[in-house]
């Protein structure tokens, strides 16, 4: 099985100066814990994903190390409203595991794995043409189980 049988090409996307509040909603009312980040020509230049968002309200280590006792998790919550005021660019991940459509739907999940992410964009040189997710794998693997039986 390719990645082109099983991708997705209705995909939501960002673009870097996208406000980090505007891809909450489209992940939230989608179902969806992650997005492309695509700049004006359909290139990709990133992805952002619900950690991302959330990794913003967490201090750095080196401030926790400088504040005595233990740190103020209610207060990192509060934090929630300045991370929604930023833009998808200061959050999001610039290095991107990829997919080709050709490429063997196993292979891309090998790198799902390692990497431990849960979606991966498909690509045409730096185009996007679709996305597969772990989801959409195993749903395919369990149809193809169903025919065979």
């Amino acid at each position: 099985m390719k990645v082109k049988d099983i991708m997705n090409t209705n995909v939501k996307t960002a673009q870097a100066d996208t406000p980090v509040r505007s891809i909450v909603e489209v992940m939230c009312f989608n179902k969806i814990s992650g997005l492309p980040v695509v700049d004006a020509n359909n290139n990709v230049v990133g992805v952002v994903s619900e950690k991302d968002v959330l990794r913003k309200m967490f201090p750095d280590i080196s401030d926790v190390a400088r504040e005595e006792g233990v740190p103020d998790f209610e207060r990192m919550e509060k934090d929630y409203t300045d991370a929604l005021s930023l833009k998808t660019g200061d959050i999001m991940s610039r290095l991107v595991a990829s997919a080709t459509p050709e490429m063997p739907v196993m292979k891309a999940v090998s790198m799902m794995c390692v990497q431990k992410i849960r979606r991966i964009p498909v690509l045409e040189g730096s185009k996007l043409v679709g996305i597969i997710s772990l989801g959409d794998v195993h749903k395919a693997i369990f149809a193809n189980s169903l025919k065979a039986s």
